[in-house]
């Protein structure tokens, strides 16, 4: 009983951290959102004894993933008139989309609680890290390492996004420097010595 309502009391935390995401006016404020909403999911999961995916969600995400997020949004000059004029023209689409994943959800979650064969019963010695691990490493190893190789390539982007040149950026060019010669700086002027 005290299990649920604590479910219950994170399920709503996260709900309305999920629409205050969406919502935000603010990027920063959206961004901060998402990190309460992958904390909370984190207590979700330790809820459901799967301890080894609640340390990943925040190590991975709030210590790695949200400071990208935060990096980006902080360096780019985002125009919020701009991005807030298509919110109303995007919304239907949104909808679709949304109430597709509850849909799906809500038929996880059928399937699991009315489905043939009920809940299954675990050995005590049972490792999910362990599990966890061999499945991820040889029946989706690919799976995997294509992932990975697109967050690389995320972070590259986001990088470069953030290093472009601006008007009113002041920066040395070491190549510049190297091929100045005496002349081009230096200037003798001949003055005659003046006496007291």
């Amino acid at each position: 009983m005290f299990e649920t309502g604590i479910f219950y009391a994170f399920a709503a935390i996260l709900l309305f951290a999920g629409v205050r995401v969406v919502t935000a006016r603010n990027p920063v404020h959206a961004a901060l959102f998402l990190v309460l909403a992958f904390f909370t999911s984190a207590g979700i999961w330790l809820l459901l004894r799967a301890e080894f995916l609640a340390i990943a969600l925040v190590v991975v995400y709030v210590g790695a993933v949200m400071v990208l997020f935060l990096f980006v949004v902080m360096m780019l000059d985002i125009n919020l008139e701009r991005v807030r004029e298509g919110f109303w023209r995007n919304l239907p689409v949104a909808l679709v989309v949304g109430g597709v994943m509850v849909a799906e959800m809500f038929f996880v979650l059928a399937s699991r609680i009315w489905g043939a064969g009920g809940p299954r019963r675990l050995p005590a010695d049972y490792s999910n890290t362990k599990e966890l691990g061999r499945v991820l490493y040889t029946q989706y190893a690919y799976a995997f390492e294509i992932a990975a190789v697109i967050l690389l390539v995320a972070i590259i982007a986001a990088i470069a996004l953030t290093l472009r040149r601006r008007k009113d950026h002041r920066s040395q060019d070491p190549s510049a420097q190297t091929r100045v010669k005496r002349a081009d700086r230096v200037t003798l002027v001949s003055m005659p010595a003046e006496r007291e």
